[in-house]
């Protein structure tokens, strides 16, 4: 993972777009505009680089 400073411009970034979108499904295809995806695994949510399939950092629980 990235360090923590960029890891919380990429959260807040991640959250920013939340905070933009009416749902999920908006919120999953704004990230992607960015080259963005969301991991969910068993350890939580993880906002990864589509192009360089890395976890960028790791998103708070459940936004809905």
């Amino acid at each position: 993972m990235q360090s923590t400073k960029m890891s919380n411009e990429f959260q807040s970034l991640a959250m920013r777009e939340r905070a933009l979108a009416v749902s999920e499904r908006e919120w999953k295809h704004r990230l992607r505009g960015y080259g963005y995806a969301i991991k969910d695994t068993t350890e939580g949510r993880f906002l990864t680089s589509i192009l360089h399939k890395t976890d960028l950092c790791s998103l708070p629980g459940q936004i809905a």
